[in-house]
């Protein structure tokens, strides 16, 4: 498995990841290929976006991190990152995570980032309990989403 920097001849293969995830009814919002430019690969916020490969050349996984612009839509502390990891149901719980946010940790103290901010949907167990293996901590709550966050040292 090899982790490395997304680029925009990856769009396809990450949107694949994010079809699986709706298929495996892990995952509701877009998963089409503008989404993916516009979110993680275009947007003006990013600090990184990490992708695994497989021997194969096929994306597992990514994981994105933005940095928290004022008035975000994540409503997080300006100056802060903003993590979103996504995995493929068919490679859960193969260490790929744990390995991208080796890489992400790299890539926000490079950047100069003190804290990120993992904001995952209540019901969605297995992400609540990877960003706790991660090491983050739950810091807000609302009716839908559990806000976690990682403080960089």
């Amino acid at each position: 498995m090899l982790i490395r920097p997304a680029t925009h001849s990856d769009a396809e293969g990450m949107s694949l990841v994010l079809k699986q995830l709706v298929a495996a009814q892990k995952r509701s919002a877009p998963s089409d290929i503008g989404f993916i430019q516009e979110r993680y690969l275009d947007n003006p916020a990013l600090i990184k976006c990490m992708v695994a490969v497989n021997d194969d050349g096929t994306i597992s996984g990514f994981q994105v991190l933005l940095l928290a612009t004022e008035n975000n839509i994540y409503n997080v502390t300006f100056g802060w990152g903003v993590i979103g990891t996504h995995i493929s149901p068919a490679a859960a719980r193969l260490g790929i995570g744990k390995a991208m946010f080796a890489k992400t940790q790299e890539n926000a103290r490079a950047f100069g980032l003190t804290h990120i901010d993992a904001s995952i949907g209540k019901g969605n167990s297995a992400g609540l309990a990877y960003y706790d293996a991660m090491g983050f901590k739950t810091y807000r709550t609302s009716d839908a989403i559990v806000s976690k966050v990682f403080r960089i040292l």
